[in-house]
Parts: C-alpha cells; sequence; structure tokens
C-alpha cells in the first residue's frame, strides 16, 4: 500500500472511530437513564414491619415461626408480590402500638370497628369470626335467666382487644383485662369471674394450650360478628397497599384462598368479598 492509500485508510478509520465513540459518548447517558429506570422499576418496596400474634388457630407461633391460617394467607400473598418481611409473633399491646404510631407496619388480624377506620387502612376480609359471651359449662342458662343484671357482672377479656371493646360496647359495667385469651380463659375456669368475651374461632385451641377439654365453656349469647383484616399503619404507601390488595383478590378469585381457609376452618365459609377500608393511604 503506497503511502499516499495508507494514509487514506487510516484517515477513514480513525473516523470511524471517533463516529463510534461519538456515538458511545452520545447515547450514553440514555442507556445510563434507561438502566437506572429499570432497577427503580425492579427495587423492592419499603421494607414492611408486619406483626402478629397468639390466636391460635389463626396466628400463632410454633417452634418459634409463625404459623397459623391467615399466616399462611399473608406468606402466600408476600410470594406473589416477592416481599420477603419476616413476620414477628409478639404480644398484642406491642403489636398495636406500633400500628398506631409507626410508618411501615402491618399488622394481622385485626378486627374492624369505626374507632379503627379513622387511624389504619384495612384490606380483607380475611376472616369473619362471632364475638361470643362465654360462661363455665353448664352455667350459660342461669346466667341468662338473671336478665339485665348480667351486665353488672365482671367480663373477661385480653388487654387491647377489640373484644374488651366489644364487652363495654355491649353494656358491662367491668372488663377485667389479662394479657392473653390464655390468662382470661384461666381467670374463668378460677372462678376469678363468671364470663369470658372472646371471638369462636379461637376458644377450642384457648382451651387446649390451658389443658382444658373444648366443653369446659359454652356460649351465652352471640354479641356480634366481626370481620379481620390486615391492618396498615398511617404513612404506608398506598401502592404498597394495593400490591398486597391485588394480591389478596388475585387468592380470592383462583381459590387458593378458600383452600387455605377451609385447611385451618373446615367447617366456616371463606369470605369471598375483598376491600380496601379506612385511613386513605399515604401517595
Amino acid at each position: 500500500m503506497s503511502g499516499g492509500h495508507y494514509n487514506e485508510y487510516a484517515c477513514i478509520v480513525m473516523r470511524k472511530q471517533l463516529s463510534i465513540k461519538d456515538d458511545f459518548v452520545t447515547r450514553a447517558p440514555m442507556r445510563l437513564i434507561l438502566l437506572l429506570i429499570l432497577l427503580l422499576n425492579t427495587l423492592p418496596a419499603v421494607a414492611l414491619s408486619i406483626y402478629t400474634e397468639e390466636w391460635p388457630p389463626i396466628t400463632f407461633s410454633r417452634h418459634g415461626v409463625a404459623d397459623g391460617m391467615a399466616v399462611e394467607v399473608v406468606r402466600e400473598i408476600q410470594s406473589r408480590i416477592h416481599d420477603n418481611s419476616g413476620i414477628d409473633v409478639v404480644p398484642w399491646v406491642r403489636g398495636y402500638r406500633e400500628l398506631e404510631t409507626t410508618p411501615n407496619v402491618m399488622l394481622f388480624t385485626v378486627g374492624r370497628s369505626d374507632a379503627r377506620e379513622k387511624i389504619m387502612t384495612l384490606v380483607g376480609p380475611v376472616a369473619i369470626s362471632q364475638t361470643v359471651l362465654l360462661c363455665r359449662k353448664g352455667e350459660a342458662a342461669g346466667l341468662l335467666a338473671s336478665g339485665t343484671a348480667l351486665y353488672s357482672r365482671p367480663v373477661g377479656a385480653y388487654r387491647g382487644s377489640i373484644f374488651a371493646d366489644a364487652a363495654a360496647a355491649a353494656g358491662f359495667v367491668e372488663v377485667d383485662l389479662a394479657p392473653t385469651p390464655q390468662v382470661t380463659a384461666q381467670k374463668l375456669l378460677g372462678g376469678r369471674y363468671d364470663l369470658w368475651v372472646e371471638g369462636s374461632f379461637v376458644v377450642g385451641a384457648v382451651l387446649k394450650d390451658i389443658r382444658q377439654p373444648p366443653d369446659a365453656v359454652e356460649v351465652v349469647k352471640v354479641l356480634e360478628s366481626l370481620e379481620l383484616y390486615l391492618a396498615f399503619s398511617r404513612g404506608t404507601s398506598g401502592k404498597v397497599i394495593q400490591r398486597w390488595y391485588d394480591a389478596l383478590a388475585a387468592m380470592k378469585k383462583d381459590g387458593s384462598f378458600r383452600r387455605i381457609y377451609n385447611k385451618w376452618l373446615p367447617r366456616e365459609v371463606a369470605p369471598a368479598e375483598i376491600r380496601e377500608i379506612g385511613l386513605t393511604p399515604a401517595p
């Protein structure tokens, strides 16, 4: 190759290299922007702190690990939305305090009430229970025969629960608060008081926990029907809550929610409806 041709060839190669370099420099910012958008879309949402309580068979701990009907539902939702937040089983009072005071907290299951709808966002229902007034076996007829005097008797419920609220709302003037349903049941059977307010789902499991037969108590009357929800604290992103809502709605549509529900509560009808109620979530 002659010197002139070589120089011309070298110039062409150099121009192509410069063109490629310029093209890369020009497109690099766009590539970077697209990469950032992709990363932002795939980053997990702000992690939730998830709490539940000892309330078998709905929620409880087995060998230090959360278990129960609602826990299985929550874990299925988590698998669908790729959320790997842990589930901490804590005393109800602690979990409820976190829900009231800290953003990005989810507590389950929470009974629906007008007061709670003002301070939290509820998604569900994940169960519908009955709030029942219980007594020791064989005493229901006599208690009912006492008429309005029934409401002057002390009644037990566990602290911070919607069952304590239900007892007060029903007209009971003296509500004895215990730290757990198990302590409440022990006080009833020990004669500390004659009445106990609790969710119908859990009575059998509570009695089993304290080594008492399932027929140790009987129902005096049903106080109310109670819807149970997943509760999200003030300040939790609406986008996060929507993902949970959509996943639960999909589970109710495809039958997986009903299968889980009937696995744990074979004689109950799984609630098919889905709603978000209460506090309007953060953007």
